[in-house]
């Protein structure tokens, strides 16, 4: 049995602005209150299955340390449940990872959300 490695590595960051740009304009959407999922397939010359970006609501939390901290507990969900879409995933796909509202969960509660998101993220693609 092959050994998961929960990584979240350089590789699978999305930083393109023309891949971001496209995915706002032509991508598709998963919610799963109060996490959304927007995604877009990518052409096959893209290094790695996976592109993963976070963002968090200026509008929901003002102050930049709430922001981050939210991004972080968004990237550490993402990186634990990673395999759920990566073991289904055939073609490579750039996701962003929205948090969006003004309730303060805890990490157990987005971990579980994340988890329900991703599943919902596959059936949605049948998967």
């Amino acid at each position: 049995m092959e050994k998961r490695r929960y990584t979240y590595p350089k590789s699978e960051k999305l930083k393109s602005r023309n891949i971001i740009e496209k995915m706002f304009a032509e991508g598709k959407t998963v919610s799963k209150y109060p996490l959304r999922l927007v995604y877009v397939p990518l052409q096959d010359d893209t290094e790695g299955i996976l592109k993963m970006g976070v963002s968090v609501s200026k509008r929901n939390f003002k102050r930049a340390v709430d922001r981050n901290y939210y991004k972080r507990l968004l990237r550490e969900a993402y990186r634990l449940n990673k395999h759920i879409i990566t073991e289904k995933l055939q073609q490579p796909t750039a996701f962003m990872f929205f948090y969006q509202t003004k309730d303060r969960l805890t990490f157990e509660e987005v971990n579980e959300k994340a988890i329900q998101l991703f599943e919902k993220f596959l059936k949605q693609e049948g998967l």
